[in-house]
């Protein structure tokens, strides 16, 4: 289980807006990218539910976190069922991400007080995932939707707290679009990892923009 809250959770990821989304079928291949991306100044990490090995490689990732990073968030996303969601719940999942939105899903997180942060694509399912209890709602796929549709969304829903994954770029350019017309938080997968055989590029691929987006902040 994880050692922190639904409400602590949320509060870390609102305050660590970039987080890498990934799956790899090898867990020492796994580490050493999230060691790479903790040492880029990552401080909250999404691994997929995209293989099937996932669930072992991501037990393995865990023991790894709380040995060595113990300061660092790893949640599960790729989750469709209640099911699934319990199994990785009790793997120690900091939270839960859906590409789509199910309320046995919704239901299981609240049960384990566990963040749960579902899918949406109109604002009718943002709308939704509210009610549902999601205190984070994933705008999915954003290259499909683009930057226009949060603008838009923001008029009506001025204060829900949004992430966008999909069609992120890893530039000062894109992260300024985004965060420019509303998200709080962005999820970026293969394009932060493109080219990225050797992790020891992905510190220095990451370390600027974490320091843009604390600027950004500040």
């Amino acid at each position: 289980m994880s050692q922190y809250s639904s409400a602590e959770v949320l509060e870390r990821v609102l305050q660590a807006p970039l987080v890498p989304v990934f799956f790899h079928a090898d867990a020492a291949y796994a580490q050493r990218v999230v060691q790479a991306c903790y040492e880029g100044g990552i401080r909250v990490f999404e691994f997929t539910n995209r293989g099937a090995n996932a669930f072992e490689v991501f037990g393995q990732l865990q023991r790894y976190v709380r040995e060595h990073l113990p300061d660092l968030l790893l949640g599960i996303g790729t989750i469709y069922t209640a099911a699934q969601a319990e199994q990785f719940i009790s793997a120690g999942a900091d939270f839960v991400v859906q590409p789509i939105m199910t309320p046995d899903v919704a239901e299981a997180c609240r049960r384990h007080d566990v963040a749960w942060v579902p899918g949406a694509m109109t604002l009718t399912e943002v709308y939704t995932a509210q009610q549902l209890g999601a205190g984070l709602v994933k705008i999915f796929p954003g290259n499909v939707l683009g930057p226009d549709f949060v603008k838009s969304l923001r008029g009506p829903m001025p204060t829900v707290k949004l992430m966008v994954t999909g069609g992120v770029e890893p530039t000062q350019a894109s992260l300024t679009e985004w965060f420019g017309a509303g998200v709080n938080v962005v999820g970026i997968g293969s394009q932060l990892f493109k080219g990225a055989d050797d992790v020891a590029v992905l510190a220095p691929r990451i370390a600027p923009l974490m320091q843009f987006l604390t600027s950004r902040a500040s």
